[in-house]
This record gives structure tokens, C-alpha cells and sequence, in this order.
């Protein structure tokens, strides 16, 4: 089974993408796991998922690094929203 990770405002144009399709394998059982495989991909991903006023959510609901991950999820990191 798979993870979709999806990025949406600045993080999908730093990173040139949109959304990736993981294998759910055991060394990615919380989002911040996810996060740091994710970093580890290059310089590029270190530098936009190191933010740690990055927010996190999966299923469609907010998330903390320790929520737990499962074949199947969808998780999403975007930037804290400002508006006026």
C-alpha cells in the first residue's frame, strides 16, 4: 500500500511537485518520519520541509509530528496560511 503526499503553496513550487505516491513502509510510521525521509531527498526538500512553523495534516485534519501513519493516508504539508 502507498502514501499520497500532497504540497500546496509555496512548498509545491520549491519543490517542483505536486504530489508523490510513497511505499507505506515500517520506517514511516509518523509524520515526522515522513517528514524526514522526505528531507533527506536533496538540499532542495531539506531547506522547504525544514520550516518548523510548517503545518501538517493528514486525511484532511490537522496533524502533530507523532500522529501515526497508515497504508492508505493522505498527508499534506503547506505553509501557516496569513490573510487579512
Amino acid at each position: 500500500m502507498m502514501l499520497t503526499v500532497r504540497f500546496f503553496a509555496r512548498l509545491r513550487e520549491q519543490l517542483a511537485c505536486e504530489v508523490l505516491e510513497i511505499p507505506c513502509a515500517p520506517g514511516l510510521g509518523t509524520v515526522a518520519a515522513l517528514r524526514s525521509a522526505l528531507a533527506s531527498r536533496g538540499p532542495v526538500w531539506q531547506q522547504a520541509l525544514e520550516d518548523q512553523n510548517l503545518l501538517m495534516a493528514v486525511n484532511h485534519s490537522l496533524a502533530e509530528p507523532a500522529t501515526p501513519l497508515a497504508a492508505g493516508d493522505e498527508v499534506a504539508f503547506f505553509p501557516p496560511v496569513t490573510g487579512g
